[in-house]
């Protein structure tokens, strides 16, 4: 992952990032203003550079923090007692990560694969924890066949899954449904290639 100097840490962190700049406007106090590095929801550790007059500081290891004012190199650990007591109100507010999945189809038609049936109920579930959830559902398909064809069966496949996910808490405005056919492959094949990981639709709820 790229580094870059403050204001524009990496993703990982810029969330963090924000609440200790705003912590330094509230108080005046650049001596009790710190940055923090925090794993995402998926577990990943990026870096930021913290830069001031002196110099600049990597932060690239979790729970990794440098005070706004503090020497280049100087660095300390943050427990996550002290993470919950000075950021924990910006984190429960937080937009969450998007949610994604694919669903795979037998061939020629629109029937989900058996372990991508089962996955339908967790999308759902996923749907209904979120609160005024927007979803897209994209159809795409292997390139066997006419091209045409393709793009139609792949819509099909995104109407189908559509249907299957809809629920009373998600409003037919929320939902976008479109087609890539045999373009966008998962697995780049030459044509008229029965390639089933192509044969798919992707899911993504926000």
């Amino acid at each position: 992952m790229d580094t870059a100097p403050l204001p524009y840490p990496s993703t990982s962190a810029r969330h963090l990032f924000w609440v200790g700049v705003l912590g330094l406007l509230l108080t005046g106090c650049a001596s009790q203003s710190y940055v923090a590095l925090l794993p995402d929801q998926d577990g990943k550790v990026g870096q930021i550079t913290v830069s001031n007059a002196q110099g600049q500081t990597v932060l690239n290891n979790s729970h990794q923090a440098a005070r706004l004012n503090s020497t280049p190199g100087q660095t300390f650990v943050i427990t996550d007692e002290q993470i919950r007591k000075d950021f924990g109100a910006a984190l429960a507010a937080a937009p969450q990560s998007p949610a994604s999945y694919l669903l795979y189809f037998e061939a020629a038609g629109t029937t989900l694969t058996p372990e991508s049936q089962a996955l339908v109920t967790q999308v759902q579930a996923e749907i209904r924890r979120r609160a005024g959830a927007d979803v897209s559902v994209v159809g795409h398909s292997d390139t066997q066949g006419d091209d045409a064809a393709n793009f139609q069966l792949a819509l099909e496949r995104a109407q189908a899954v559509a249907q299957m996910i809809s629920s009373p808490q998600l409003q037919p405005e929320r939902i976008s449904i479109e087609s890539h056919g045999e373009k966008n492959l998962l697995i780049p094949t030459a044509d008229n290639v029965a390639e089933p990981r192509n044969r798919r639709v992707e899911i993504l709820v926000r």
